[in-house]
């Protein structure tokens, strides 16, 4: 059983940065593809990013390609989501998922373990 805990969010204005985090336990973590998720009021849960078990490929939806970056450490059992020239639409609540896999998964259903979210809001 693995679990995840996000942290980082917060209030920026627009153009800002901000830098999220998730910290895994319970499980081998390096045995698992992890990915960030947002889900706006109203809205259905949308993939952000996702990252191979060992780091060494991500993809990212279009809405936030070039300027978004995510990364791992496995030795630390954390991953980021480095966030730029944040948007008012980037606003929503940000949640960590890992899933058991090789691949990229970029759908909610693939994965299996997720945290409780991180409310990130961008002011106009």
């Amino acid at each position: 059983q693995v679990r995840l805990v996000e942290s980082g969010g917060g209030l920026v204005q627009t153009g800002g940065s901000l830098r999220l985090a998730c910290a895994a336990s319970g499980g081998w973590f390096n045995n698992y593809a992890a990915a960030w998720f947002r889900q706006a009021p109203g809205k259905e849960r949308e993939f952000v990013a996702t990252i191979r078990r060992g780091g060494s490929s991500t993809r990212y939806a279009d809405s936030v390609k070039g300027r978004f970056i995510t990364s791992r450490d496995n030795a630390k059992n954390m991953v980021y989501l480095q966030m730029n020239s944040l948007k008012p639409e980037d606003a929503a609540v940000y949640y960590c998922a890992a899933a058991s896999r090789w691949d990229l998964p970029t759908t909610a259903a693939q994965y299996d373990y997720w945290g409780q979210g991180t409310q990130v809001t961008v002011s106009s």
